[in-house]
């Protein structure tokens, strides 16, 4: 099998090279730079600082795998040689590639359940605060904005959008199970992302653009629902 190697790193996408094109658009150097700005530009905007969140795109469908941010990496300084291939069960592919997120599996997941083509996940101020004032209700519900109509499927600022809230937790194992389920049984609650309870939000999409097309608008509404609580009207 011919690798897609990336000229700038050590390291290589195991995916054949035409897979990787044929999947997202871009040769594996040029998706792991797609990646590598959408850090610069998440970190810039707070939604990614720290070696918080982490990113994903799907590279192979059958067999199932995914490149993926490394743990404990800067998602505002990423470097090519800081991704990694998993398969569909969140292993690495590769012995010497950095070792995957801790919440790879979600990934997978998601890249398997929820017809993903791209995973995004962040950790902006308001994604915390939200998440973790609703909680116990176990979901955000948003209507009324315009801003709606930039998720997938979604057509009028009339539709009310919900998005699920989980308990944060270690067991990522676990989060995934639960969330396997609720994906089977067609949750409403998870058509477009969920949150983390005092942790962050997730979302996806087809393709690396469609996904980073919804954390800006979910990332926008929560900023204008947070902002709207703490203004007495």
């Amino acid at each position: 099998m011919n690798r897609a190697v990336d000229p700038t790193s050590d390291s290589t996408v195991t995916a054949p090279a035409d897979t990787v094109a044929r999947m997202t658009g871009l040769p594996s150097a040029a998706l792991k730079q797609e990646l590598i700005e959408i850090g610069r530009d998440f970190h810039r905007r707070g939604w990614s600082l720290g070696t918080s969140s982490n990113y994903s795109a799907v590279v192979s469908k059958d067999p199932l795998q995914l490149l993926i941010t490394g743990s404990g990496f800067d998602k505002g300084r990423l470097t090519p040689d800081q991704f990694v291939v998993v398969d569909g069960q969140g292993a690495r592919t590769e012995p010497t590639h950095p070792k995957p997120s801790a919440e790879t599996l979600l990934h997978t997941l998601l890249a398997r359940k929820a017809g993903a083509g791209a995973v995004l996940h962040t950790h902006s101020v308001w994604g915390t605060l939200l998440s973790e004032a609703l909680q116990h209700s176990g979901r955000l519900r948003i209507s009324g904005y315009e801003m709606l109509k930039g998720l997938s499927g979604v057509t009028t600022h009339e539709a009310c959008v919900s998005i699920a809230v989980v308990p944060n937790t270690q067991d990522i194992a676990a989060l995934a199970e639960s969330l396997e389920g609720r994906l089977a049984a067609g949750d409403p609650d998870l058509r477009h992302g969920f949150l983390m309870a005092g942790h962050g939000l997730y979302t996806w999409g087809a393709d690396l653009a469609e996904a980073r097309r919804h954390i800006e608008v979910l990332e926008f509404l929560m900023e204008v629902l947070g902002t709207r609580r703490s203004i007495p009207v």
